[in-house]
């Protein structure tokens, strides 16, 4: 399994949890320090919480998920 395909992985695991309060998330990148970013979308895009989100579940599933993985980052749009 590729690094790409095991973030993936991680991030299917916390979607529902999201989508549960009408966002998701994308991976935009990986770059070769293991820095993993992302993109928040629907209803997390622009939440005042979105940063909480994305360090307490998104990084965290990641993290434990995907040793590889040094952080978590947001896309900057």
């Amino acid at each position: 399994m590729t690094l790409k395909e095991k973030v993936e992985a991680a991030l299917d695991k916390v979607r529902p949890y999201l989508q549960n309060d009408g966002g998701d998330v994308e991976l935009v990148d990986i770059s070769e320090r293991g820095i993993v970013t992302v993109r928040l979308t629907g209803a997390c895009k622009g939440c005042p919480m979105s940063q909480m989100t994305l360090r307490n579940t998104v990084e965290r599933f990641v993290l434990k998920a995907v040793p590889e993985v040094k952080a978590v980052e947001p896309a900057e749009d």
